[in-house]
């Protein structure tokens, strides 16, 4: 299946609902988001949690190139969420001076807690969705999901990540 190089009125048409699904779905993140007890993290700081959670032990470098990001605010995120309990910097086995970057228990605690309650928020709304509706968005979203992760880099410049699916 080879990339379309003039997209048909159907693409945009898909874009535009994507776009606005992007921007119904990051509010109903929040609302789960808002429900978690752990305390806040930034959406740059969730940004990094996500990434260690895939890319367990990576360095500063690859974490700011994962993020499309300069390694010196990416330091300072790491700080912030090591402060927190959420991420701990370990000696590189590899390397003295490189350390690896991994969520703490606490860590991985809070991103299954939040995952949880934006589940139940997402399946409120799917839930309420005709079955063959539901097996679409399925398809779709797998399709979707696939196409990213083949492009090997985004618009941004960041490299996507690795499915856990």
């Amino acid at each position: 299946m080879g990339l379309n190089p003039e997209p048909d009125h159907r693409s945009r048409d898909a874009a535009r609902e994507g776009s606005e699904f992007v921007e119904l779905l990051e509010v109903l993140w929040e609302h789960g988001r808002e429900a978690v007890p752990t305390g806040p993290v930034s959406p740059s700081q969730l940004r990094v949690l996500y990434t260690l959670d895939r890319e367990d032990g990576i360095n500063l470098r690859m974490l700011a190139d994962a993020l499309g990001s300069a390694s010196p605010s990416v330091s300072r995120l790491c700080d912030r969420l090591q402060a927190t309990g959420f991420v701990e910097r370990t000696p590189s086995p590899v390397s003295r001076r490189e350390l690896e970057l991994r969520l703490t228990s606490h860590g991985k605690a809070y991103l299954v807690d939040l995952r949880m309650r934006r589940e139940k928020v997402l399946m409120s709304t799917i839930d309420a969705m005709p079955p063959k509706a539901r097996r679409s968005l399925l398809e779709g979203l797998r399709a979707f999901r696939n196409a990213a992760s083949a492009g090997g880099q985004d618009s941004s410049g960041a490299r996507p990540l690795r499915s856990t699916a």
